[in-house]
Protein backbone atom coordinates (compact mmCIF):
# COMPACT_ATOMS: atom_id res chain seq x y z
CA UNK A 1 0.00 0.00 0.00
CA UNK A 2 1.08 3.33 -0.56
CA UNK A 3 1.53 5.58 2.16
CA UNK A 4 1.10 8.85 0.16
CA UNK A 5 -2.61 8.70 0.02
CA UNK A 6 -2.70 8.22 -3.93
CA UNK A 7 -5.89 6.64 -5.95
CA UNK A 8 -3.52 3.57 -6.93
CA UNK A 9 -3.63 2.67 -2.98
CA UNK A 10 -4.82 -0.55 -2.00
CA UNK A 11 -8.75 -0.57 -1.29
CA UNK A 12 -9.53 2.79 -2.79
CA UNK A 13 -12.84 3.45 -4.13
CA UNK A 14 -12.94 2.29 -7.59
CA UNK A 15 -9.76 1.19 -8.25
CA UNK A 16 -10.34 -2.18 -8.70
CA UNK A 17 -7.69 -3.27 -6.04
CA UNK A 18 -7.53 -4.15 -2.66
CA UNK A 19 -8.90 -6.50 -0.16
CA UNK A 20 -12.74 -6.77 0.80
CA UNK A 21 -14.43 -8.61 3.92
CA UNK A 22 -14.15 -12.06 3.95
CA UNK A 23 -16.18 -12.53 6.55
CA UNK A 24 -16.69 -11.41 10.15
CA UNK A 25 -14.86 -13.32 12.96
CA UNK A 26 -17.06 -14.95 15.54
CA UNK A 27 -15.36 -13.69 18.24
CA UNK A 28 -16.59 -10.00 18.76
CA UNK A 29 -16.30 -9.69 23.04
CA UNK A 30 -14.79 -6.17 23.41
CA UNK A 31 -13.73 -5.57 20.14
CA UNK A 32 -14.74 -2.30 17.77
CA UNK A 33 -16.97 -3.32 16.00
CA UNK A 34 -16.48 -6.88 16.10
CA UNK A 35 -12.93 -6.70 14.62
CA UNK A 36 -9.98 -8.37 16.14
CA UNK A 37 -7.24 -7.35 17.59
CA UNK A 38 -3.71 -6.73 15.94
CA UNK A 39 -0.86 -9.09 16.95
CA UNK A 40 1.53 -7.06 16.24
CA UNK A 41 0.27 -3.89 17.81
CA UNK A 42 2.34 -2.09 20.99
CA UNK A 43 0.86 -3.21 23.98
CA UNK A 44 0.53 0.14 25.27
CA UNK A 45 -1.09 1.01 22.27
CA UNK A 46 -0.33 3.87 19.19
CA UNK A 47 0.69 7.10 20.01
CA UNK A 48 -1.21 9.95 18.92
CA UNK A 49 1.81 11.13 17.07
CA UNK A 50 1.84 8.63 15.32
CA UNK A 51 -1.64 8.44 14.17
CA UNK A 52 -1.04 12.06 13.46
CA UNK A 53 1.94 11.54 10.87
CA UNK A 54 0.31 8.68 9.09
CA UNK A 55 -2.96 10.96 8.41
CA UNK A 56 -0.46 13.85 7.63
CA UNK A 57 1.45 11.65 4.59
CA UNK A 58 -2.33 10.01 3.55
CA UNK A 59 -3.65 13.69 3.16
CA UNK A 60 -0.21 14.83 1.90
CA UNK A 61 -0.06 17.27 4.41
CA UNK A 62 3.63 16.52 4.99
CA UNK A 63 4.74 17.35 1.72
CA UNK A 64 2.83 17.97 -1.21
CA UNK A 65 2.61 15.60 -3.85
CA UNK A 66 5.02 16.00 -6.63
CA UNK A 67 3.39 15.95 -10.15
CA UNK A 68 6.11 14.81 -11.96
CA UNK A 69 5.76 13.60 -15.56
CA UNK A 70 1.95 12.91 -15.48
CA UNK A 71 -0.19 15.94 -16.19
CA UNK A 72 -1.29 17.94 -13.25
CA UNK A 73 -4.67 17.17 -13.36
CA UNK A 74 -4.52 13.64 -12.92
CA UNK A 75 -2.35 14.03 -9.78
CA UNK A 76 -5.00 16.16 -8.53
CA UNK A 77 -7.70 13.38 -8.80
CA UNK A 78 -5.23 11.06 -7.19
CA UNK A 79 -4.79 13.49 -4.24
CA UNK A 80 -8.32 14.00 -4.01
CA UNK A 81 -9.37 10.22 -3.99
CA UNK A 82 -6.28 9.63 -1.10
CA UNK A 83 -8.75 11.81 0.99
CA UNK A 84 -12.07 10.23 -0.02
CA UNK A 85 -12.87 13.66 -1.65
CA UNK A 86 -12.83 17.45 -0.72
CA UNK A 87 -15.55 19.59 0.57
CA UNK A 88 -16.86 21.81 -2.32
CA UNK A 89 -19.50 23.46 -1.06
CA UNK A 90 -17.00 26.89 -1.21
CA UNK A 91 -15.30 26.14 -4.81
CA UNK A 92 -13.04 29.28 -3.78
CA UNK A 93 -11.50 26.65 -0.28
CA UNK A 94 -12.14 23.26 -2.47
CA UNK A 95 -9.30 24.57 -4.74
CA UNK A 96 -7.19 25.85 -1.89
CA UNK A 97 -8.00 22.80 -0.29
CA UNK A 98 -6.75 20.29 -3.50
CA UNK A 99 -3.69 22.51 -4.38
CA UNK A 100 -2.48 22.82 -0.93
CA UNK A 101 -1.36 19.40 -1.56
CA UNK A 102 -0.33 19.26 -5.23
CA UNK A 103 3.31 20.58 -5.56
CA UNK A 104 2.61 24.22 -7.93
CA UNK A 105 -0.82 23.67 -8.58
CA UNK A 106 -2.87 26.72 -8.40
CA UNK A 107 -6.81 26.93 -8.64
CA UNK A 108 -6.87 27.35 -12.38
CA UNK A 109 -5.59 23.84 -12.31
CA UNK A 110 -8.22 22.46 -10.10
CA UNK A 111 -11.13 23.90 -12.51
CA UNK A 112 -9.19 22.30 -15.74
CA UNK A 113 -9.42 19.06 -13.56
CA UNK A 114 -12.97 19.49 -13.20
CA UNK A 115 -14.33 21.14 -16.55
CA UNK A 116 -11.18 20.28 -18.78
CA UNK A 117 -10.19 16.86 -18.53
CA UNK A 118 -12.56 15.66 -15.84
CA UNK A 119 -10.87 13.49 -13.43
CA UNK A 120 -12.68 15.51 -10.95
CA UNK A 121 -16.31 15.65 -10.23
CA UNK A 122 -18.55 17.89 -8.46
CA UNK A 123 -21.70 16.14 -6.95
CA UNK A 124 -23.50 14.95 -3.36
CA UNK A 125 -20.78 12.84 -1.14
CA UNK A 126 -20.83 12.20 2.60
CA UNK A 127 -23.65 13.76 4.29
CA UNK A 128 -24.79 14.68 1.64
CA UNK A 129 -22.67 18.18 1.19
CA UNK A 130 -21.23 19.13 -1.97
CA UNK A 131 -17.61 17.34 -2.32
CA UNK A 132 -15.02 17.23 -5.36
CA UNK A 133 -14.38 13.39 -6.28
CA UNK A 134 -12.10 11.54 -8.57
CA UNK A 135 -14.17 10.63 -11.17
CA UNK A 136 -12.69 7.34 -11.54
CA UNK A 137 -14.32 6.71 -7.70
CA UNK A 138 -17.51 7.91 -8.77
CA UNK A 139 -19.21 4.46 -9.99
CA UNK A 140 -18.05 3.68 -6.59
CA UNK A 141 -19.46 6.61 -4.19
CA UNK A 142 -22.59 6.23 -6.12
CA UNK A 143 -22.92 2.89 -5.29
CA UNK A 144 -22.22 3.00 -1.90
CA UNK A 145 -24.24 6.14 -0.77
CA UNK A 146 -27.23 5.32 -3.31
CA UNK A 147 -27.39 1.96 -1.30
CA UNK A 148 -27.66 4.07 1.88
CA UNK A 149 -30.16 6.12 0.59
CA UNK A 150 -32.09 3.42 -0.66
CA UNK A 151 -31.81 1.41 2.25
CA UNK A 152 -33.67 4.69 3.97
CA UNK A 153 -36.62 3.78 2.02
CA UNK A 154 -39.67 6.19 2.25
CA UNK A 155 -37.78 8.40 5.03
CA UNK A 156 -35.34 9.68 2.12
CA UNK A 157 -37.74 12.09 0.97
CA UNK A 158 -39.60 13.09 4.20
CA UNK A 159 -41.60 15.17 4.71
CA UNK A 160 -41.80 16.97 1.12
CA UNK A 161 -41.82 13.66 -0.91
CA UNK A 162 -42.88 9.83 -0.69
CA UNK A 163 -41.35 7.12 -1.84
CA UNK A 164 -42.96 6.69 -5.12
CA UNK A 165 -42.10 10.34 -5.99
CA UNK A 166 -38.16 10.26 -4.80
CA UNK A 167 -37.86 7.22 -7.40
CA UNK A 168 -39.92 8.89 -10.50
CA UNK A 169 -37.37 11.49 -9.94
CA UNK A 170 -34.32 9.61 -9.93
CA UNK A 171 -35.46 7.90 -13.07
CA UNK A 172 -36.52 11.42 -14.47
CA UNK A 173 -33.37 13.57 -14.02
CA UNK A 174 -31.19 11.51 -16.22
CA UNK A 175 -33.44 11.62 -19.30
CA UNK A 176 -33.83 15.47 -18.38
CA UNK A 177 -30.15 15.75 -18.36
CA UNK A 178 -29.63 13.54 -21.59
CA UNK A 179 -28.37 15.97 -23.82
CA UNK A 180 -27.56 19.13 -22.44
CA UNK A 181 -26.84 21.21 -18.76
CA UNK A 182 -29.54 22.89 -17.29
CA UNK A 183 -29.89 25.10 -15.12
CA UNK A 184 -32.11 24.63 -11.46
CA UNK A 185 -34.83 26.63 -12.97
CA UNK A 186 -34.48 24.72 -16.27
CA UNK A 187 -34.16 21.51 -14.91
CA UNK A 188 -37.06 22.05 -12.48
CA UNK A 189 -39.07 22.77 -15.77
CA UNK A 190 -38.17 19.22 -16.87
CA UNK A 191 -38.70 17.82 -14.04
CA UNK A 192 -42.88 19.04 -13.60
CA UNK A 193 -43.35 18.42 -17.30
CA UNK A 194 -42.18 14.57 -16.76
CA UNK A 195 -43.10 13.83 -13.40
CA UNK A 196 -45.82 16.36 -12.85
CA UNK A 197 -46.24 20.09 -11.24
CA UNK A 198 -45.78 18.84 -8.05
CA UNK A 199 -41.56 18.76 -8.14
CA UNK A 200 -41.62 22.69 -9.07
CA UNK A 201 -44.21 23.07 -6.16
CA UNK A 202 -42.32 25.96 -4.22
CA UNK A 203 -42.47 24.24 -0.48
CA UNK A 204 -38.37 24.07 0.52
CA UNK A 205 -37.52 26.53 3.26
CA UNK A 206 -33.96 27.80 2.29
CA UNK A 207 -32.76 31.27 2.83
CA UNK A 208 -35.43 33.25 3.23
CA UNK A 209 -37.34 31.93 -0.09
CA UNK A 210 -38.69 28.40 -1.03
CA UNK A 211 -37.35 26.28 -3.74
CA UNK A 212 -38.93 23.73 -5.78
CA UNK A 213 -40.07 20.42 -4.08
CA UNK A 214 -37.48 18.24 -5.98
CA UNK A 215 -34.92 20.40 -4.41
CA UNK A 216 -35.30 18.29 -0.85
CA UNK A 217 -33.53 15.45 -2.45
CA UNK A 218 -31.27 16.90 -4.70
CA UNK A 219 -28.37 15.04 -2.41
CA UNK A 220 -29.76 11.79 -3.10
CA UNK A 221 -30.23 12.67 -6.72
CA UNK A 222 -26.84 12.63 -6.46
CA UNK A 223 -25.96 9.83 -4.66
CA UNK A 224 -28.05 7.73 -7.00
CA UNK A 225 -26.32 9.05 -9.89
CA UNK A 226 -29.13 10.65 -11.38
CA UNK A 227 -27.33 14.24 -11.52
CA UNK A 228 -24.09 16.13 -10.48
CA UNK A 229 -22.94 19.75 -11.08
CA UNK A 230 -22.21 21.19 -13.99
CA UNK A 231 -20.08 24.08 -15.33
CA UNK A 232 -21.39 27.51 -14.40
CA UNK A 233 -23.55 29.42 -16.91
CA UNK A 234 -22.77 32.71 -15.92
CA UNK A 235 -23.39 33.03 -11.95
CA UNK A 236 -26.00 29.79 -12.20
CA UNK A 237 -25.53 26.58 -11.29
CA UNK A 238 -26.26 23.86 -13.76
CA UNK A 239 -26.76 20.25 -13.44
CA UNK A 240 -25.48 17.52 -15.91
CA UNK A 241 -25.47 13.72 -15.95
CA UNK A 242 -22.95 11.64 -14.72
CA UNK A 243 -23.54 9.67 -17.69
CA UNK A 244 -23.47 12.16 -20.61
CA UNK A 245 -20.40 13.99 -18.30
CA UNK A 246 -18.62 10.60 -18.11
CA UNK A 247 -19.15 8.31 -20.80
CA UNK A 248 -19.31 4.20 -19.45
CA UNK A 249 -20.32 5.39 -16.47
CA UNK A 250 -22.12 2.01 -14.19
CA UNK A 251 -22.36 2.49 -10.72
CA UNK A 252 -20.83 -0.71 -8.50
CA UNK A 253 -22.96 -2.99 -6.75
CA UNK A 254 -23.39 -1.26 -2.77
CA UNK A 255 -22.08 -3.80 -0.87
CA UNK A 256 -18.82 -4.25 -2.33
CA UNK A 257 -18.63 -0.31 -2.89
CA UNK A 258 -19.40 0.48 1.26
CA UNK A 259 -16.79 -2.27 1.71
CA UNK A 260 -14.26 -0.18 -1.03
CA UNK A 261 -15.50 2.95 0.60
CA UNK A 262 -14.50 2.13 4.04
CA UNK A 263 -11.31 0.55 3.55
CA UNK A 264 -10.31 4.11 1.72
CA UNK A 265 -11.61 5.67 4.70
CA UNK A 266 -9.43 3.92 7.16
CA UNK A 267 -6.34 4.39 4.61
CA UNK A 268 -6.81 8.32 4.76
CA UNK A 269 -8.36 8.80 8.70
CA UNK A 270 -7.81 5.50 11.01
CA UNK A 271 -7.29 3.88 12.88
CA UNK A 272 -10.95 5.00 13.23
CA UNK A 273 -14.51 3.89 14.69
CA UNK A 274 -17.70 2.96 13.22
CA UNK A 275 -19.13 5.28 14.68
CA UNK A 276 -16.66 7.65 13.63
CA UNK A 277 -16.89 6.51 10.11
CA UNK A 278 -20.89 7.12 10.51
CA UNK A 279 -19.88 10.53 11.54
CA UNK A 280 -17.97 11.18 8.24
CA UNK A 281 -20.04 9.48 5.89
CA UNK A 282 -23.78 10.47 7.68
CA UNK A 283 -24.67 6.84 7.86
CA UNK A 284 -26.38 4.69 10.36
CA UNK A 285 -24.21 3.87 13.34
CA UNK A 286 -25.23 0.18 13.57
CA UNK A 287 -25.08 -0.03 9.77
CA UNK A 288 -21.25 0.92 10.18
CA UNK A 289 -20.84 -1.22 12.58
CA UNK A 290 -22.17 -4.00 10.41
CA UNK A 291 -19.91 -2.68 7.40
CA UNK A 292 -16.92 -2.68 9.81
CA UNK A 293 -17.42 -6.08 10.88
CA UNK A 294 -17.91 -7.36 7.17
CA UNK A 295 -14.59 -6.64 6.54
CA UNK A 296 -12.89 -9.46 8.45
CA UNK A 297 -9.39 -9.78 8.03
CA UNK A 298 -8.99 -6.88 5.88
CA UNK A 299 -8.59 -4.85 9.11
CA UNK A 300 -7.25 -5.23 13.06
CA UNK A 301 -8.12 -3.57 15.88
CA UNK A 302 -5.66 -1.16 17.86
CA UNK A 303 -5.62 1.21 20.97
CA UNK A 304 -4.85 5.21 20.22
CA UNK A 305 -3.36 6.12 23.24
CA UNK A 306 -5.69 8.71 24.92
CA UNK A 307 -8.73 7.53 23.09
CA UNK A 308 -8.91 3.86 23.09
CA UNK A 309 -10.36 1.28 20.48
CA UNK A 310 -9.87 1.74 17.14
CA UNK A 311 -9.90 -0.11 13.67
CA UNK A 312 -7.45 0.54 11.08
CA UNK A 313 -5.97 -1.73 7.47
CA UNK A 314 -4.47 -5.32 8.74
CA UNK A 315 -0.62 -4.99 9.11
CA UNK A 316 -1.13 -0.74 8.36
CA UNK A 317 2.58 0.62 9.56
CA UNK A 318 3.17 2.82 12.02
CA UNK A 319 4.58 6.14 11.16
CA UNK A 320 7.28 6.31 13.63
CA UNK A 321 8.68 10.17 12.90
CA UNK A 322 7.20 13.01 14.64
CA UNK A 323 4.47 14.87 12.88
CA UNK A 324 6.34 17.45 11.87
CA UNK A 325 5.06 21.39 9.73
CA UNK A 326 2.82 24.18 9.70
CA UNK A 327 -0.35 24.09 7.17
CA UNK A 328 -3.21 27.04 6.71
CA UNK A 329 -6.11 24.99 5.81
CA UNK A 330 -8.71 26.83 4.64
CA UNK A 331 -12.60 26.17 5.75
CA UNK A 332 -14.64 22.75 5.77
CA UNK A 333 -10.91 21.14 4.96
CA UNK A 334 -11.33 17.28 5.10
CA UNK A 335 -8.91 16.82 7.66
CA UNK A 336 -10.18 18.83 10.49
CA UNK A 337 -13.61 17.53 9.47
CA UNK A 338 -13.01 14.11 9.08
CA UNK A 339 -10.25 13.40 11.84
CA UNK A 340 -10.98 11.72 15.22
CA UNK A 341 -11.33 12.33 17.85
CA UNK A 342 -11.35 15.72 17.79
CA UNK A 343 -10.86 16.11 21.69
CA UNK A 344 -6.75 14.82 20.41
CA UNK A 345 -7.11 17.02 16.83
CA UNK A 346 -8.34 20.21 18.60
CA UNK A 347 -6.70 20.17 21.78
CA UNK A 348 -6.76 23.01 24.73
CA UNK A 349 -7.71 25.91 23.70
CA UNK A 350 -8.39 25.08 19.80
CA UNK A 351 -11.60 23.21 21.07
CA UNK A 352 -13.10 26.52 22.18
CA UNK A 353 -11.84 28.82 19.57
CA UNK A 354 -11.34 26.58 16.31
CA UNK A 355 -14.76 24.86 16.66
CA UNK A 356 -18.31 26.13 16.46
CA UNK A 357 -20.34 24.47 18.68
CA UNK A 358 -17.98 21.23 18.20
CA UNK A 359 -18.48 21.36 15.02
CA UNK A 360 -15.43 21.56 12.65
CA UNK A 361 -15.04 23.33 9.47
CA UNK A 362 -16.33 27.09 10.34
CA UNK A 363 -12.80 27.91 10.78
CA UNK A 364 -9.66 28.15 8.93
CA UNK A 365 -7.49 26.15 10.50
CA UNK A 366 -3.70 26.68 11.43
CA UNK A 367 -2.18 22.95 11.72
CA UNK A 368 1.27 22.62 13.60
CA UNK A 369 2.88 19.89 13.59
CA UNK A 370 -0.53 17.85 12.95
CA UNK A 371 -2.30 19.55 15.75
CA UNK A 372 -5.04 22.57 15.38
CA UNK A 373 -3.17 25.62 17.10
CA UNK A 374 -4.83 28.49 15.58
CA UNK A 375 -7.40 30.26 13.23
CA UNK A 376 -6.82 32.60 9.86
CA UNK A 377 -8.88 34.70 7.83
CA UNK A 378 -7.85 35.85 4.36
CA UNK A 379 -9.24 38.73 2.89
CA UNK A 380 -8.53 40.36 -1.08
CA UNK A 381 -8.78 43.67 -2.07
CA UNK A 382 -7.61 43.93 -5.28
CA UNK A 383 -4.49 42.73 -6.37
CA UNK A 384 -3.21 42.45 -2.76
CA UNK A 385 -4.05 39.74 0.07
CA UNK A 386 -4.10 40.29 3.91
CA UNK A 387 -3.81 36.88 5.65
CA UNK A 388 -4.71 36.83 9.31
CA UNK A 389 -3.48 34.15 11.57
CA UNK A 390 -4.40 33.47 15.09
CA UNK A 391 -1.79 31.17 17.08
CA UNK A 392 -2.94 29.37 20.12
CA UNK A 393 0.26 28.47 21.31
CA UNK A 394 3.73 30.56 21.11
CA UNK A 395 5.33 29.83 17.69
CA UNK A 396 8.76 29.22 17.11
CA UNK A 397 10.53 31.05 14.50
CA UNK A 398 11.18 28.64 12.24
CA UNK A 399 7.37 28.18 12.56
CA UNK A 400 6.55 31.31 12.09
CA UNK A 401 8.50 31.14 8.81
CA UNK A 402 6.82 28.70 7.85
CA UNK A 403 3.48 30.49 8.37
CA UNK A 404 4.56 33.11 5.79
CA UNK A 405 5.84 30.71 3.32
CA UNK A 406 2.18 29.58 3.35
CA UNK A 407 0.81 32.60 3.23
CA UNK A 408 2.87 33.38 0.01
CA UNK A 409 1.44 29.70 -1.33
CA UNK A 410 -1.88 30.91 -1.01
CA UNK A 411 -1.44 34.05 -2.78
CA UNK A 412 0.17 31.78 -5.50
CA UNK A 413 -3.06 29.56 -5.52
CA UNK A 414 -4.96 32.02 -6.28
CA UNK A 415 -3.12 34.41 -8.49
CA UNK A 416 -2.51 37.12 -6.13
CA UNK A 417 0.58 39.14 -6.79
CA UNK A 418 0.82 40.62 -2.90
CA UNK A 419 0.15 38.92 0.14
CA UNK A 420 0.40 40.55 3.86
CA UNK A 421 0.64 38.39 6.91
CA UNK A 422 -0.68 39.67 10.03
CA UNK A 423 -0.15 37.50 13.38
CA UNK A 424 -2.83 38.79 15.77
CA UNK A 425 -6.45 38.28 16.39
CA UNK A 426 -8.99 37.00 13.97
CA UNK A 427 -11.77 39.77 14.20
CA UNK A 428 -14.37 37.49 12.45
CA UNK A 429 -16.61 35.10 13.12
CA UNK A 430 -17.13 31.43 11.42
CA UNK A 431 -17.94 31.84 7.62
CA UNK A 432 -16.66 35.10 7.18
Amino acid sequence: MNGDGDAGATAGPGSGAGPVGRGARADTAGRVGGVGGSDTADSAGMPWAAVSARRLARHRLDAPAVVGGEPVTRRIADVVSGTCGVHAQVMSAAEVSVAMRVAGAVSTDVRDALWRDRTLVRTHGPRGTVHLLSARDLPAWVGAMGGLDIARGPGAGEPYLDADQVEALVDAAPRALAHADLTADELTQALADAVGAWAAEPVVDAFRTRLPRWRWVQPVLGHRGALCFGPKRGREITFTSPVRLLPGFVPMDSEPALRRLALRYLHGYGPATPAEFARWLGAPRDRSEELFRSLGDSVEQVTVVGSGPAVQIAGDPTHHEEPRGVRLLPYFDVFGVGCHPRSLLFAGAAAERALSRGQAGNYPLLLVNGQVAGVWHQALRGRRLRVTVEPLVELAAAELREVGAQARRLADIRAVEEVALVVGRVPVGPHA
